[in-house]
């Protein structure tokens, strides 16, 4: 994503905000470190459910027993996706998801891992994140209040996560692994994403970017979405699919905004893309779709970019 945005550096924060957050690795007793910096660089180009694969211990998946005073009420809202876009409470929402996702509820176990993809970079070290927002705040840059509001919500919203909850890429393997086992599709995809498909035969890869077409599922667009970028690049199991650089990526990630995904100005998208990556957009209205037309795709390339959507809105998979 880096690379498109480029082309209009007055609405990237990606560079500014890595330059900071390398500057604060080095400040005496900050929280952030030399994992932090790697996570903003590779949330350059990757989407938000890959943001924060931060370093941590696996833990066993049970969350302490702390209290909180914002939970998000008795049981589980019956649109868990809706519930985790409201973004309160995520400690209390992510002990009821748990208990779902224990008792078998699939999709509830993709949400878990989703809270803990939103909450990992702010769990390693809640003060610290905290000390480097005001940080930020304090540096009396223009573009740094879209930062550190991203950073607020974030705050405000894993309230009560810490580091023993070990919100790491282990623990987010783990939990994607067993969800997909247990059948959700976003979460099956996320695997791809992550390096760690449950095969990795060119004919289950191929089929399983068939299924997530054939799905219309937003959420499964979103997971998929970086696989579909460079990183399918030269791959013959892609072939005849939108895949193999960024331009595929976004369009991935379009697609899932259309078919109903949250990304508007304060969805996890958006927030998740500024306060773990540095990427922000300079207007507070703006939403995801717009925010890429406008940063990341050139005039020229708005025709190429909407037949590559359109195409995956109404594409069917099948045997090549």
């Amino acid at each position: 994503m880096l690379s498109l945005i480029a082309r209009k550096p007055w609405y990237l924060l990606a560079l500014p905000a890595a330059v900071l957050l390398a500057m604060l690795c080095f400040r005496s007793g900050g929280g952030l470190h030399a994992a932090d910096s790697r996570e903003m660089a590779v949330a350059m180009n990757v989407p938000v459910v890959q943001v924060s694969d931060v370093t941590g211990s696996a833990g066993d998946g049970t969350l302490s027993g702390r209290e909180l005073g914002a939970a998000v009420g008795p049981g589980l809202p019956l649109d868990l996706r809706a519930a985790f876009e409201g973004r309160r409470g995520l400690f209390e929402y992510a002990r009821q998801l748990h208990s779902a996702a224990a008792a078998g509820d699939a999709e509830a176990g993709w949400m878990l891992s989703r809270v803990y993809d939103y909450c990992g970079v702010y769990a390693m070290d809640p003060q610290g994140y905290a000390l480097d927002s005001a940080t930020l705040a304090s540096m009396g840059l223009k573009d740094v209040p879209g930062l550190t509001a991203a950073r607020e919500k974030v705050s405000q919203g894993c309230v009560g996560f810490t580091a023993a909850d070990g919100l790491g890429s282990a623990l987010m393997l783990q939990q994607r692994r067993t969800s997909a086992l247990a059948g959700n599709l976003a979460a099956e995809a996320a695997l791809l994403t992550m390096g760690e498909p449950l095969r990795t035969d060119a004919e289950y890869r191929r089929g399983l970017v068939e299924r997530v077409l054939n799905s219309q599922d937003p959420e499964a667009f979103l997971a998929v979405s970086t696989a579909m970028g460079v990183a399918a690049a030269g791959d013959d199991a892609y072939s005849g699919l939108v895949a193999g650089d960024q331009a595929a990526q976004l369009a991935w990630q379009l697609a899932a905004c259309q078919l109903g995904l949250a990304c508007g100005p304060d969805s996890a998208l958006m927030t998740g893309y500024c306060a773990n990556g540095g990427i922000c957009s300079r207007d507070p209205d703006q939403d995801f779709e717009t925010f890429v037309y406008d940063a990341a795709v050139s005039r020229q390339g708005m025709e190429k970019m909407n037949e590559l959507v359109k195409s995956l809105r109404r594409a069917r998979g099948g045997k090549r």
